[in-house]
């Protein structure tokens, strides 16, 4: 038996030991949040002079920058932008793929968490973005104007890029991808909202705001052009800004390793071919290790639905290594524009680099239809759709509208009701008709959707499962579905009707991917899952933006919890007045 000393001799150095610990844990937290700081930035929206296609044109922006203004921040830091609205249209700036924990007041859809700020006006938006890393993006959240107005989100770890999950990259390379229409998209968007036609698609694709040089001499000597070094491995951060266009991308010679995806981490996956929906984002190293010349990035469509118009042009940036300056570039392979069996290959091989934190048991399951539709045209009137109709979108038979006189996070906060008209609670948690979602010859009674402005409402806390079922009617698409407040688990996708008991076999509960934004298959299905853990309203809906114009969306209204921690935080003074 030890002496009486030794014990106390041993009880000392564990005093010491446990003292040692708690100061090196203090000091780590004390370290954590001196490293987390508050940023300050000014947008001002305004319009711009710029040339594209040999044509100048006069452009929303945000600081006179197309794309606009990057954002760097660590996961951690708080964000403070003040935009001020100096431009001739209503605006709204959405931080695409941020949690906005308790902080629904900065997510930025127009009329759904706040009316938007008018020409004249401004607001400040406050957030901290916690729990997130990799690439998010800003964008406008108002009509169309996101065609133009948008620029990248980029969160490092706290610790600095050494936290990475992987070896650090000699260099990081944002490249957004867009569309561009020769002329003003608002004005695109209004003619066709006016007739009930398909707006005109795009004239070209462009990266990083610049359409490349197969778009003719006008755009060559403008083509993005990115240095790089034989040998280096660079971090690309892929972000489809596009309005209405689904994207395939490659890199000619080169291989991609997928790393991130929706500011999550993914387990290493080695492609050629990237597809990337709108408002997806995909991180990729790429080694460069070729011999020294030009090599073309290109990317041009995935159109799913068969028939309908798309841009089918071809948008290209430059990858030139030291020394190869003289070279012609080189050009990559892409898929054919209706390859969908490229486009499930790259969605399906992606997995979450951690084990899921799957709930136990799903509270809520709910089975959302999502597809598109017709309006008839009212007596007398001509429309410009099919058959003398409107297109028409929608999630459960039900076309999203947009209130008009105040936001629907501000009906609720203040506890309008709902006879006061701002919305109702009865969005439906299934289809009122049940069909064969994804025949060749949907009856046409099924066609027609109702419009109104509902919400489903979620308890704090509970588990959500999703699946979301696309549709034939009219024509069946890859719908690429954003939800905001929310990251969610794709838990599995695939074709045909969803059938609970033969797909639900096929749920990945280990490591799923999560993401912002799901493509759900054409004329297919996915199953996501979330914890309703952020109160609030939150806006789902279809990422193209002809779809939401349409009414393909919907909202969740999430209750407060207990306590202060898990309800949404008051509204801020500035926020704007419809």
């Amino acid at each position: 038996m030890p002496s009486s000393s030794n014990m106390s001799s041993f009880s000392s150095s564990l005093l010491l030991m446990s003292s040692l610990q708690l100061g090196l844990l203090l000091c780590s937290s004390l370290l954590q949040l001196a490293v987390a700081k508050e940023q300050y930035h000014e947008f001002v929206v305004q319009e711009a002079s710029v040339t594209r296609l040999c044509r100048n044109r006069s452009i929303m922006t945000v600081n006179g920058q197309f794309p606009g203004p990057t954002v760097e921040i660590n996961e951690g830091d708080s964000l403070i932008v003040r935009v001020t609205n100096r431009g001739r249209y209503n605006v709204t700036v959405h931080w695409h793929g941020v949690r906005q924990m308790r902080t629904g007041w900065a997510d930025g859809p127009e009329y759904v968490t706040q009316c938007p700020i008018r020409p004249g006006g401004s607001y400040t938006y406050r957030f901290t973005v916690g729990g997130q890393e990799g690439t998010l993006w800003w964008h406008a959240h108002s009509s169309w104007l996101r065609a133009t107005v948008y620029g990248a989100l980029i969160i490092r770890p706290r610790a600095g890029v050494a936290a990475y999950p992987f070896k650090t990259p000699a260099r990081e390379i944002p490249i957004l991808l867009g569309e561009w229409w020769d002329m003003n998209p608002i004005d695109v968007v209004r003619t066709a909202t006016r007739t009930g036609a398909a707006p005109n698609v795009s004239d070209a694709l462009t990266v990083n705001g610049q359409p490349g040089d197969l778009y003719g001499s006008c755009s060559s000597k403008d083509t993005a052009t990115f240095a790089v070094k034989s040998g280096e491995t660079s971090l690309v951060r892929f972000i489809n800004a596009a309005l209405n266009t689904e994207l395939f991308v490659s890199i000619a010679g080169h291989s991609m390793t997928v790393v991130g995806a929706d500011a999550s981490y993914t387990k290493p996956y080695s492609t050629t071919v990237l597809m990337i929906a709108p408002g997806q984002t995909t991180d990729v190293l790429v080694t460069f290790d070729q011999p020294p010349g030009k090599y073309y990035l290109a990317a041009r469509a995935y159109a799913s639905a068969q028939g309908v118009p798309f841009d089918n042009t071809t948008t290209t940036a430059i990858f030139q290594y030291d020394g190869g300056a003289g070279s012609s570039p080189s050009m990559p392979t892409l898929p054919a524009y209706n390859d969908t069996a490229a486009a499930t290959a790259f969605t399906t091989s992606l997995r979450g680099l951690r084990r899921a934190e799957l709930p136990s048991q799903v509270d809520e399951s709910l089975f959302f239809t999502v597809g598109v539709g017709l309006f008839n045209c009212s007596s007398g009137e001509t429309c410009g759709g099919p058959n003398n109709t409107r297109f028409a979108a929608s999630i459960n038979n039900v076309s999203f509208v947009l209130p008009s006189t105040v936001s629907i996070l501000q009906a609720h906060y203040s506890q309008q009701s709902e006879q006061q008209g701002v919305f109702t609670a009865d969005f439906p948690a299934n289809p009122p008709v049940e069909f064969d979602y994804t025949a060749q010859n949907v009856s046409r009674a099924l066609w027609q959707p109702v419009p109104g402005t509902k919400v489903y409402k979620l308890k704090y806390g509970a588990a959500v499962q999703v699946v979301l079922q696309g549709t034939n009617i009219f024509a069946g698409e890859n719908h690429p579905i954003h939800i905001h407040g929310y990251d969610f688990y794709i838990l599995a996708q695939g074709f045909g009707n969803f059938n609970a008991a033969k797909d639900g076999l096929l749920f990945n509960l280990d490591d799923p991917p999560m993401r912002n934004t799901v493509a759900v298959p054409v004329n297919g299905w996915a199953v996501i899952r979330f914890v309703a853990d952020n109160p609030g309203v939150w806006l789902m809906h279809c990422h193209l933006d002809v779809h939401i114009t349409w009414g393909l969306a919907m909202a969740f209204l999430v209750e407060d919890g207990v306590g202060e921690l898990q309800s949404l935080q008051a509204p801020p003074p500035d926020l704007p007045i419809c």
